[in-house]
């Protein structure tokens, strides 16, 4: 991650819990960001708040790989992208990947195209995300 995708971060974290959502949030869209070190820094500062920070992290990623699934979903069905035959052959249980840099975007992009049932798509892709998170907190106890 970049120093200005850091600092950034960073600074989201320094804005509490609402900062953290919003990192969360805009780190699973297409824009770039690292929700992680913002929860990272958070947890650091203020250990006690585990359990909520890992629960609007979650929120706010999973929001946020659906507004891309939403604006998918709205564009017309015309040809094939790559990534949608992945989609196409796993269906929704993918969706636990959509944490993942580059093709998480990507699968939750594919699901909306493709009008993958959104119920099945949002609980595994708040499934994967939240495993995520669970680790990076997880990792950061252990420091």
């Amino acid at each position: 991650m970049p120093a200005m995708d850091m600092l950034a971060a960073s600074e989201f974290a320094n804005l509490g819990l609402a900062g953290l959502f919003v990192s969360s949030f805009l780190a699973a869209t297409l824009l770039p960001g690292g929700s992680e070190v913002a929860l990272f820094a958070l947890l650091k500062l203020h250990p006690e708040q585990t359990v909520p920070a890992l629960a609007l992290a979650t929120l706010g990623n999973t929001l946020g790989g659906m507004t891309t699934y939403a604006m998918a979903r709205l564009l017309p069905q015309t040809t094939l992208p790559g990534k949608s035959a992945l989609v196409t052959r796993h269906g929704a249980p993918i969706l636990a990947l959509a944490w993942a840099p580059i093709v998480g975007d990507a699968l939750c992009a594919a699901a909306g195209w493709l009008r993958l049932p959104w119920l099945p798509c949002l609980l595994w892709m708040a499934l994967g995300k939240g495993l995520r998170y669970v680790l990076v907190a997880a990792g950061i106890s252990v420091l």
